[in-house]
């Protein structure tokens, strides 16, 4: 399966990278491709060393703006002209999403997958690993959304949640 994985670049707490490296090796010994933000920095950087170290295949989707931080060795590194075309290609890479913790642009890259999924622009599996509480507050604005009435399709059909690493890999076997 390739899987598109949503993350930071910059270099976090343990409490973050430690479920991110699981969240790798079993990506990468399950077989999987790892398709990312094409990144040799921060937590990217880590899954793809993580990745790579299990067996793992690596496709960067990368944005000509940052391309001197490209990850040595991918096995197919794809260069964008902006950040909307690298969105646009790492979705159509994707057999499924998997969200880990990150900021703006990670914020940015979930909202509109969301936002395709719940116009029927895609089916693909969406799963946010909400490590240390990261994602509580978007689950709880999310939830109100689904609530009150703002989503046309239940929440549950647009995402999913997980605790764990494992608990992403078991969605993903019942969904993708």
């Amino acid at each position: 399966m390739n899987i598109t994985v949503f993350c930071s670049a910059y270099s976090l707490d343990e409490r973050y990278t430690a479920p991110a490296a699981e969240f790798a090796r079993r990506l990468g010994a399950g077989g999987h491709t790892l398709v990312w933000g094409g990144s040799n920095a921060g937590l990217m950087g880590l899954l793809a060393d993580e990745v790579r170290a299990a067996g793992g295949k690596l496709v960067g989707i990368q944005v000509e703006l940052l391309k001197h931080k490209g990850y040595p060795g991918a096995d197919e590194m794809v260069l964008t002209p902006d950040l909307a075309a690298r969105k646009a290609e790492l979705l159509a890479r994707a057999d499924a999403v998997v969200v880990l913790v990150g900021g703006l642009g990670t914020l940015d890259e979930i909202t509109e997958v969301l936002e395709l999924k719940k116009h029927n622009l895609h089916g693909k599996p969406v799963v946010v690993l909400d490590t240390a509480g990261f994602y509580t507050g978007l689950r709880v604005q999310l939830e109100r959304m689904d609530a009150e009435g703002f989503l046309p399709r239940p929440l549950a059909e647009l995402v999913a949640f997980a605790e764990t690493p494992a608990d992403v890999f078991a969605h993903l076997t019942t969904t993708a």
